[in-house]
């Protein structure tokens, strides 16, 4: 497994400054975590993105450029440009997106794609066919989202529904992407309720435990087509007594 460090949060419009320092964090916690569940323990190596600061083209060329398996953010932004060069590298790609928000609409006078956009620039850049694009977890998102997202018949599971049935919501969309030719995985962690991961940029209440995420992590891991994945928005800055830190090594561990 070759794990990347993308320390950056030139994406996140000044919402959530300090998720640049989440790489380096969630590594160092790593080493507390011996093993996953299972009693694996997987060798993995460590790398970074070059970051340029001050120069997001820069920045963005050499996230897209990137070759790694599971990326460490850094803000959501990264996933328009890793998911683009998976693409470009292996062709045809799905995408699975944990995320208390759609992600998939403009908000801002921003040609490139920022963490509240990047679902919208996929879609409309025609790098990712809609229909090949599950989001889960959602739970507040903007009416002009949900017409989006009916409009391009985007498949969404929102958190009434993972937590009506997380089994029957998995099974579902581990069926659908089971059909994609690569599958990208892309888990925003403000998805998981801010009483369990407190330190990002966006607290929405009423999401995931920690132990549901853990869930859908440790099943998706087995899908074979599964070619790519990121971790994003944990801010240490934000952080109260590492629980959020902890949770990502904890996601990290268990996807190796």
């Amino acid at each position: 497994m070759n794990i990347v460090k993308v320390k950056t949060s030139q994406g996140c419009l000044n919402k959530n400054i300090g998720c640049e320092e989440a790489p380096d964090k969630i590594v160092e916690e790593l080493d507390n975590i011996w093993a996953r569940e299972d009693g694996a323990n997987k060798d993995y190596k460590i790398s970074e993105v070059k970051i340029v600061k001050g120069n997001l083209e820069d920045t963005n060329k050499n996230i897209f450029d990137s070759k790694g398996d599971l990326f460490i953010g850094g803000d959501h932004s990264i996933t328009y440009f890793l998911a683009k060069g998976l693409v470009k590298e292996k062709g045809e790609t799905g995408i699975i997106s944990f995320d208390a928000h759609p992600d998939c609409f403009k908000t801002e006078n921003f040609n490139i794609p920022t963490h509240e956009d990047w679902i919208m620039h996929l879609v409309k850049e025609k790098i990712i066919d809609p229909k090949n694009i599950i989001l889960v977890g959602c739970r507040n998102p903007d009416p002009k989202e949900l017409e989006f997202i009916e409009e391009n018949k985007i498949k969404y599971y929102d958190m009434k529904r993972v937590d009506e049935s997380k089994e029957n919501v998995c099974d579902n969309i581990m069926e659908i992407a089971n059909k994609f030719k690569n599958l990208y995985l892309s888990i925003d962690i403000d998805v998981v309720d801010p009483a369990f991961a407190p330190g990002t940029g966006y607290l929405e209440v009423a999401g995931m435990t920690s132990r549901d995420l853990i869930y859908f992590v440790q099943r998706l891991r087995f899908l074979k087509n599964l070619k790519r994945i990121d971790l994003v928005e944990i801010n240490p800055k934000k952080d109260i007594n590492n629980m959020t830190v902890k949770l990502g090594a904890k996601i990290i561990k268990e996807l190796i």
